[in-house]
Order: structure tokens, then sequence, then C-alpha cells
């Protein structure tokens, strides 16, 4: 960053730590003391399409690696698209084998990032579930390299627990790197497993 831009008030890309990822089970641990969330076995990565062959190749690429999976139990990876127009490749493993997850999630994103479509990269989503069937998602930024917490609540409104979000924020500070601008806490409405 040059002289310039610390005049002008322009600051530099965070660069995309995917490593992140895997700090989200010993902060599921944490969640589940603290708040009493657990996992529910789903996640998702959100990506905005690209039309192309290049783009479907490396798309049905990385479902085929995810689907070869021998240790899977239950669906295949799944795609979807949301009313927004934005995709998103859905994995679905047991409740307590979050690990695995987030192997999937990781493995969706670098495969994505490898073939050169990091730019199309938004978000990778992995819910959470309390006694009382509140939910939540940890939001992991792509372009930030942050997580933030997004919980919606039940009913057909799009209303959120912000109360739910900063509780969980302040608990997960030691675990995970937080998203500090609130501002960027975007809703994901409708993301599977939410």
């Amino acid at each position: 960053m040059g002289f310039l831009d610390i005049l002008l008030g322009r600051t530099k890309a965070v660069a995309p730590d995917l490593d992140q990822l895997f700090g989200l089970p010993s902060a599921a641990l944490t969640l589940q003391a603290a708040a009493g969330f657990t996992p529910t076995g789903t996640g998702a990565v959100c990506f905005a399409s690209v039309e192309g062959g290049a783009f479907a190749q490396a798309h049905q690429e990385v479902q085929e690696l995810l689907d070869a999976d021998a240790e899977r139990t239950g669906p295949p990876v799944e795609v979807s698209r949301d009313e927004y127009g934005y995709s998103w490749l859905v994995s679905r493993r047991e409740p307590d084998d979050l690990p695995a997850l987030v192997s999937d999630l990781h493995a969706v994103n670098s495969a994505l990032e490898g073939s050169g479509f990091g730019p199309q990269l938004l978000c990778s989503v992995v819910g959470f579930q309390d006694t009382g069937q509140r939910r939540l998602g940890l939001v992991y930024l792509y372009k930030r390299g942050t997580f933030y917490p997004f919980a919606p609540l039940a009913g057909e409104a799009q209303r959120r627990d912000n109360a739910l979000e900063l509780q969980v924020k302040a608990t997960l500070a030691d675990d995970l790197r937080i998203e500090q601008d609130l501002s960027r806490w975007f809703p994901i409405w409708g993301a599977p497993g939410l």
C-alpha cells in the first residue's frame, strides 16, 4: 500500500485464508458449551454462477470429487440456486462429523479458486441449532477472510435475531476471526440448511 492510498483512505483487500475454515470444529465446541448450539450437519458454499464451459467443467469436477467420498452417508452433494440467482453447493454429513463437513467446504472453495474462479466465491456457511430449534449459521466471507453469525428468526418474515448474533460474536471472539464491520454481516435468506 502506497503513501497515496493512505492519504486517500484506501485499504488493501484482505486475501482469503481458507484454512480459517478449520477453526470451525473448535468454535463449535465453544458454541455448544456457551450457548447450547450444535451443528446440523449441513454446510454450503455460495458462488456467483458464471456461464461458460470452463466454469461448468470446474463445477462438475468439484461435485464429482465430493460425491465420490465413500464415507459419505445420506444424500450426495447437491446444487441449488436461490431466489437472488446465486448458486449453492450443499454438503450434508452426520451432525457430529463437523471436521468432514469443513473439509468438504474447504475442498469446494479450493477447487474453484484453483480453477481461476475465486472472484465468484462469496461465502461458506455451516448450520447450527439449539434445543429450542433456533437456527444459526456461521458464515465465512471469502473475500474478507472473516466469519460472522447469522441468526434468522422462525417464520415467514425476513427477520434476524440480532441479540443472538452479538452474543455469538462475543462467544467466538477467541476461536474465529470475526468480521468487525457489522455492515458486512449480510443476511443470507434462503441459504440451504438454515
